[in-house]
């Protein structure tokens, strides 16, 4: 087994699978613990608070990120997929599986978005999708068969990215139901989606949309979107981390020569453009839903590091990005017995938002951890334990 970078640019040992798949717990552990809560004291319900210590004790009052929990519901399923394999529970016998807590999030989603799983914003709509459809096939696998409620997300968010996914600005989906601006971050996890649930067609149309409209024909990675400014169509030249992510996933699950030759480039351009000089460690893009982002393109290149049809030097280079950058993720980290709840004496686990610096120096004791940046550490713990 090759070495990893550790957060200085050094070499450093790697870890098995056994090990990384330890760490995947622990931090599995931590979220739950220490963000995972009921509302509103509702019985069978589960949500992830958005900080710590939490701003509110009532949680229809505090800001509401919906895909935030859309996140947290797909790493559950990761770490409900290790549980198939391990055949032990990630928090002991006597806790709710990580399927079970999967499942209740995402009714106690609904309910926290006033009963509807609809909301103003489709990329949001689509991990929700993405991550449901995934908990579906976890459930089936334990024949444990989803109930119609994943059915009726299904339904129902299908239709919002139809109506999306217009030929306005030449393709692609709409961001938000203001319908000005098409990007990126909807187009990419809507084309995956539908690349999931057989619409191949649809899910290419939206994937040659951003092949023409969005990639940076010199850097190689997606821009952010075009959108319309004093009548004319505009690009937003932002690069952001985690638009690579689900375009490598579209690509992957649409397959066929073109669509594996330009994946290939994509792990190219992203450990040229997005890793840290000297690194193979992926940059970190800061807190809020930027504190989410470099675990989501992790999440993909995992897939892109499984993929044999991929070149072998494509996987080595993606593989390389996942571990490194987990390894400074774990690396960084800081022990807080102030955030465990005092549940059997195991501290929490507090995870940088950089990977390139110690939670001791991003979250000093006592600063304010938002749940999307531990989420983002778990997800890059649980790519590396793919691998």
């Amino acid at each position: 087994m090759s070495s990893q970078i550790d957060p200085a640019g050094k070499p450093a040992p790697s870890a098995d699978a056994t090990e990384w798949a330890a760490r995947a717990n622990q931090a599995a552990r931590s979220v739950t613990r220490s963000f995972g809560r009921r509302l509103l004291f509702l019985p069978g319900t589960h949500l992830g608070a958005v900080s710590l210590p939490s701003r509110t004790i009532k949680s229809l009052s505090g800001p509401w990120h919906y895909w935030w929990q859309a996140h947290y519901v797909d790493c559950l399923v990761d770490a409900g997929r290790r549980e198939l394999a391990s055949k032990t529970k990630f928090d002991g016998d006597s806790r709710p599986s990580a399927g079970r807590l999967a499942s209740r999030l995402v009714t106690t989603i609904r309910l926290r978005n006033l009963l509807r799983f609809v909301n103003d914003y489709y990329d949001d709509m689509a991990w929700l999708a993405l991550a449901t459809l995934r908990l579906e096939k976890l459930a089936e696998e334990t024949r444990n068969p989803g109930r119609r409620r994943n059915a009726y997300v299904r339904k129902s968010l299908t239709l919002q990215f139809d109506s999306a996914s217009t030929d306005d600005f030449g393709g692609g989906t709409f961001w938000s139901t203001k319908r000005d601006f098409k990007n990126t971050p909807a187009t990419a996890p809507v084309a995956l989606y539908y690349a999931r649930t057989d619409h191949a067609e649809r899910a290419q149309k939206l994937v040659d949309w951003l092949n023409s409209k969005l990639l940076h024909p010199d850097r190689g990675v997606y821009r952010d979107g075009l959108r319309m400014s004093q009548g004319k169509v505009v690009v937003d030249e932002a690069i952001y981390t985690y638009n690579q992510g689900p375009v490598l996933g579209a690509l992957l699950e649409l397959g066929g020569d073109d669509n594996l030759r330009r994946a290939a480039l994509l792990v190219d351009a992203v450990k040229r453009e997005l890793t840290l000089p000297g690194t193979q460690v992926i940059r970190g893009d800061g807190t809020g839903d930027g504190g989410l982002f470099t675990g989501i393109l992790l999440r993909y290149m995992a897939l892109a590091a499984r993929d044999a049809r991929l070149p072998a030097t494509t996987r080595e280079t993606a593989k390389s990005l996942v571990r490194s950058t987990a390894e400074a993720f774990w690396a960084g980290r800081r022990e807080d017995p102030n955030q465990a709840k005092g549940r059997r004496g195991t501290p929490a686990i507090v995870f940088s938002f950089d990977p390139q610096r110690p939670a001791s120096e991003t979250y000093p004791v006592g600063a304010a951890v938002e749940l999307s940046t531990q989420l983002q550490a778990w997800m890059a713990l649980e790519a590396a334990a793919t691998l």
